[in-house]
């Protein structure tokens, strides 16, 4: 009976989806204001750490048998771009501190999973590019690495990320693995914030010495860029169909995600210089009377809210998939091929028709649109720019097979388990 009582009270404690969503978006006016502090410090304040606590987001993916919300993937997508719609530096750390949880409850072991995610909370980093080693020990694996780009990693309870497996007998490096290491078997390095935008989010290096962490903490010659949703073991496990995904296609959308909030932050600041400020030459109207100003903001917002009627919509068909059990990598490639619409297209001509339009007086150091203007440009050169153009590849490759007996063809696919390129460094 008392166990009963307590599992009632922990699902009555879990907010709904408009209640986490309104705490974002009462959060974001702050954000705004923290930005110049979080870009300074390299990651997001204890201030903002602790209302992100307070509010639940860290446990947006976390399965409830553990604590968790279990939020679907289009509340989880519109709160972090609430939140990135306020500071992108800070919707960027957020969401690859949290984004990964579901590779750990849909791909490891149960008992993996009920001592990483004991404390109710999960925030780790993940990198694609293997930077290290792996020597298989007594109970489980040692690992060795300097690992780059950790987003999130200051208030990370673990980490994770790639590498190689060292031959025992050859000394050699072999295959791939992704690998989970626990807070205290790492160090973080100050090495974050001369970069051009994103100074804010957190993306220190990370440093493996001998850590020793156990067998069903790593997936040998697996990468998260290759996990089949098809052996998945989280939908059967927790009961959701949000344990039961492509972690490729969440990954890669999550980022445009974020770009959209970056954003839909600019278009907001062109909002209020509309009302406040006058066209540049006679008769020095007011912008928001002005018909170019007009048509540059309303083009604006039209291909922002046509970012987010796309990624809302992926959000729902994901899961669909996911419930039916009916992932095809078709399906998977063709959802980042979405993703690179929204950061290549929508998100970022929108971004660009208000910062070309604005006023140099708003690209000035420290101005808001001059840092909105930055963090894009630095997502518009992250390494999915390179994933992007693989799975369009990848997409047509599965639409229009190549003749297997052309003279010269020998292509594989990408993303699969036993292809060419198992893994790639973003």
């Amino acid at each position: 009976m008392a166990s009963n009582a307590n599992m009632k009270s922990a699902a009555s404690a879990i907010p709904t989806d408009e209640e986490l969503l309104e705490r974002a978006r009462e959060i974001r006016p702050r954000l705004v204001e923290r930005q110049g502090e979080t870009e300074a410090r390299s990651f997001y304040p204890e201030s903002t750490h602790e209302e992100f606590t307070n509010a639940g987001f860290y446990k947006m993916l976390v399965p409830k048998r553990y604590g968790g919300y279990e939020c679907d993937v289009l509340t989880y997508f519109r709160i972090v771009r609430e939140v990135a719609r306020g500071c992108p530096s800070t919707g960027w750390m957020l969401s690859q501190s949290i984004n990964h949880t579901l590779t750990v409850a849909s791909f490891f072991a149960e008992r993996a999973q009920a001592e990483i995610f004991a404390s109710g909370e999960f925030r780790a980093p993940l990198t694609a590019k293997p930077e290290g080693t792996a020597e298989k020990v007594e109970g489980g694996w040692k690992i060795n690495g300097f690992f780059h780009y950790n987003s999130g990693a200051p208030y990370s309870t673990h980490m994770m990320s790639h590498v190689f497996l060292i031959d025992p007998e050859t000394g050699k490096k072999g295959a791939p693995m992704m690998f989970i290491a626990p807070r205290d078997t790492y160090e973080i390095m100050d090495d974050w914030g001369d970069v051009l935008g994103l100074r804010g989010s957190g993306s220190h290096s990370i440093k493996v010495v001998d850590a020793i962490i156990p067998s069903d903490y790593a997936t040998p010659g697996q990468t998260f860029l290759t996990m089949d949703p098809k052996s998945a073991i989280g939908m059967d496990l927790h009961g959701n169909p949000l344990y039961g995904g492509s972690t490729l296609s969440f990954y890669m959308l999550g980022g445009s995600n974020v770009a959209t909030g970056t954003a839909k932050g600019a278009v907001d600041c062109y909002e209020e210089l509309m009302g406040s400020k006058t066209i540049p030459s006679p008769p020095f109207t007011p912008r928001s009377s002005d018909a170019d100003y007009q048509r540059w903001f309303g083009r604006s917002v039209g291909q922002i809210a046509t970012a987010e009627c796309a990624l809302d919509a992926v959000a729902r068909e994901w899961i669909d998939l996911s419930a039916r059990k009916a992932w095809k990598r078709e399906e998977d490639v063709r959802f980042v091929g979405i993703g690179h619409e929204v950061v290549n297209n929508l998100a970022w001509k929108a971004i660009q028709e208000v910062v070309r339009t604005c006023g140099s007086t708003r690209i000035r150091r420290g101005e808001r649109m001059e840092r909105l203007w930055r963090d894009y440009s630095q997502l518009f050169s992250h390494g999915w720019q390179f994933l992007y153009d693989l799975s369009a590849r990848d997409l047509s490759r599965e639409r229009v097979p190549p003749l297997a007996a052309e003279p010269g063809n020998d292509w594989s696919p990408t993303f699969v388990e036993g292809a060419k390129t198992p893994v790639i460094g973003v």
